[in-house]
């Protein structure tokens, strides 16, 4: 009963035996390898832009924070969600990367900012005063923190808003693969095509040992990315198995395969949640993660039978009050694991 994180979940046997086939033999180091060039051939054609530039990294932490460095100014502001990742789970790296960046946090309900709250946010940051920050890029985040997955309209009326400043807009895409499924959209249509200037296109979170790529649909921006990602110690120089692992994805769909049977996974877990009078949903869950409340004795049974998940509040206490609960279904959740997860919640 995995419910921690689609972190704690297997790579796909595919993605490993393709890591198997690239150890074979010697190829060229540092992202000049052969497989390099399919990778990106693959993923300009897959977001229908063929001047794309397309770099790998191994997370998604440096893949945000080195984006956000290329698109920003260290006397600039981030604006984002107030619960994105960039602001509570990755300890400071944008700041750190962009070499001072602050991050200016949006009210998000249901951790999905409005073009309201955005707009009303940037226009707070003063321009042209040299005491304060200045307005720089916008981050959006989905699947969100909290589960929920913006729609396309609304991806296009946040980097509209965004375009009325003349502000770039980030992607972040840890989950990338998960809101494309929901949504049945094209990645093209996701992303530049709604004025999305950048995206970390997600892949651990998905079933592979470790790689993220950053994608820029402005490829002006490349070399300095180049550089970044260098002198930050996140250019590999065995390139060759962050490429195997990213082409093992693209491979027949099975990025899409593997987000679609988590989003299922979930599916069936949120459905079971729902018919349990004692459980309550707290947000709209669209994808892969759940967030829901049910009493700290049902956590204290549910770990004792060893389901692994966030418990949002210590599990001493009062048995009958309300914990929350994060869980999250990779693409390896088990139908006999979920039911007997629900079963033991229910009593």
């Amino acid at each position: 009963m995995h419910f921690a994180s689609d972190n704690t979940g297997p790579a796909h046997p595919q993605v490993m035996q393709a890591l198997m086939d690239a150890n074979d033999g010697y190829a060229m180091p540092y992202g000049v390898e052969e497989q390099m060039d399919r990778v990106r051939d693959r993923l300009r054609a897959l977001f229908e832009a063929p001047d794309a530039a397309v770099y790998l990294v191994a997370t998604g932490s440096a893949c945000n924070a080195l984006i956000l460095a290329t698109l920003g100014q260290p006397w600039q502001a981030i604006y984002c969600s107030e619960v994105a990742h960039i602001e509570e789970d990755e300890c400071g790296a944008p700041e750190f990367f962009t070499g001072g960046a602050k991050l200016a946090l949006v009210d998000a309900p249901d951790a999905m900012m409005v073009p309201g709250a955005l707009r009303d946010r940037i226009a707070r940051t003063d321009q042209g005063v040299v005491h304060g920050v200045q307005r720089g890029p916008v981050s959006l985040t989905t699947v969100t923190e909290r589960g929920t997955v913006y729609g396309l309209d609304q991806i296009q009326a946040l980097c509209g808003v965004a375009k009325d400043y003349g502000l770039p807009v980030h992607l972040d895409g840890a989950r990338f693969a998960n809101a494309l499924v929901v949504g049945n959209h094209s990645p093209a249509d996701m992303t530049w095509r709604a004025g999305v200037d950048a995206v970390s296109f997600g892949g651990t979170k998905n079933g592979l040992l470790g790689v993220e790529a950053a994608i820029f649909f402005n490829p002006a921006h490349a070399w300095e990315f180049e550089l970044r990602r260098k002198r930050s110690g996140h250019l590999f120089s065995k390139h060759r198995y962050l490429s195997a692992q990213m082409l093992a994805y693209l491979q027949d769909d099975l990025w899409l395969d593997m987000a679609r049977a988590a989003n299922a996974a979930c599916a069936r877990l949120r459905d079971g949640l729902a018919k349990i009078d004692h459980v309550r949903l707290d947000h709209p869950s669209h994808a892969n993660i759940v967030y829901c409340s049910f009493p700290r004795a049902a956590h204290v049974a549910l770990k004792d039978a060893g389901a692994q998940f966030y418990s949002m509040d210590t599990l001493d206490g009062d048995g009958a009050q309300m914990v929350r609960a994060r869980l999250v279904c990779d693409w390896s959740a088990s139908d006999t694991d979920t039911d007997r997860f629900l079963d033991i919640l229910a009593g």
